[in-house]
C-alpha cells in the first residue's frame, strides 16, 4: 500500500466514467437543449437541434455557443436542460462502486462539464459522496468547458492540488491531452485499441485501475 504522503490525487469525470450516460441520459439532455433552443433563440427544432451539435463540436459546450452567440443566461439553461427529477431514475446504481472507491488508494474529486447541479445530485445517487473529496462541475470553474486549459487550472487551484501529483480518468482522450500538457498523468476509460501518446494507461473497466 502506497504511504498517503505519497498516494495519488485522482481526478474523475463524470458521464460515462464513473457511471453510463450515453444509453438514457445523454439523449434526454439533447432533447431538453433542443427544446430549449427552440423556445428562446425562436428557431424551428430542425435549425435548434443543428445548433446544439454544432456549437458542442465547436466549443466543446452547446452553452458556449448558445452565449457567445445568443446571449443565453447560462444558469437558467443548465437548470432548465438538467432537471435531476427527470434524469435521476435513468442512472443505475451499484453497490460495488462505492465499495470498489474506498478501496482505491488516494483523495478523489470529480471534475465534469456537467452543471454543478447535476454532478453533486449523481455523486449523491450513486453513493458514492463520502469517498469524494469534492465535486467540480461547469459553473464552478467558471462556465469554461475541457478541454480548455482554464478550466483545469482553476479546478487545480481550487482543490489545492498539484498536477504532478494528479491521475485524471477520463472517457475522452481529447480531455486527457490538456491533463497530460499540464503533467498530470492519464488514464482513458476506452474499448479503443489504440491509444493516443498522450495516453499513460488505457483500461476498459474502473475495476483495472487496481493494476495502476
Amino acid at each position: 500500500m502506497t504511504s498517503s504522503r505519497h498516494a495519488p490525487h485522482w481526478l474523475f469525470d463524470l458521464d460515462d466514467t464513473l457511471h453510463h450516460a450515453g444509453a438514457a441520459v445523454f439523449p434526454m439532455i439533447n432533447e431538453y437543449m433542443t427544446s430549449y433552443i427552440c423556445r428562446h433563440v425562436s428557431v424551428a427544432r430542425t435549425e435548434a437541434d443543428t445548433l446544439r451539435t454544432e456549437y458542442w463540436q465547436r466549443y466543446g459546450a452547446t452553452l458556449a455557443g448558445l452565449q457567445r452567440h445568443h446571449g443565453i443566461a447560462p444558469h437558467h439553461f443548465l437548470a432548465q436542460t438538467h432537471p435531476m427529477e427527470s434524469l435521476l431514475p435513468l442512472i443505475e446504481t451499484s453497490t460495488q462502486l462505492p465499495q470498489w472507491l474506498r478501496c482505491l488508494n488516494g483523495r478523489k474529486w470529480v471534475f465534469s462539464n456537467g452543471p454543478q447541479h447535476y454532478v453533486e445530485a449523481i455523486v449523491r445517487h450513486l453513493g458514492i459522496e463520502a469517498q469524494i473529496e469534492d465535486c467540480f462541475g461547469m459553473d464552478s470553474f467558471g462556465l469554461m468547458p475541457k478541454p480548455r486549459v482554464a478550466a483545469y487550472t482553476r479546478v487545480l487551484r481550487q482543490a489545492g492540488l498539484d498536477a504532478g501529483r494528479c491521475i485524471m480518468v477520463e472517457d475522452s482522450a481529447a480531455n486527457l491531452k490538456t491533463a497530460k500538457r499540464l503533467g498530470m498523468r492519464t488514464v482513458w476509460l476506452s474499448h479503443q485499441i489504440r491509444k493516443p501518446a498522450w495516453v499513460d494507461w488505457r483500461i476498459t473497466s474502473l475495476l483495472d485501475l487496481r493494476r495502476i
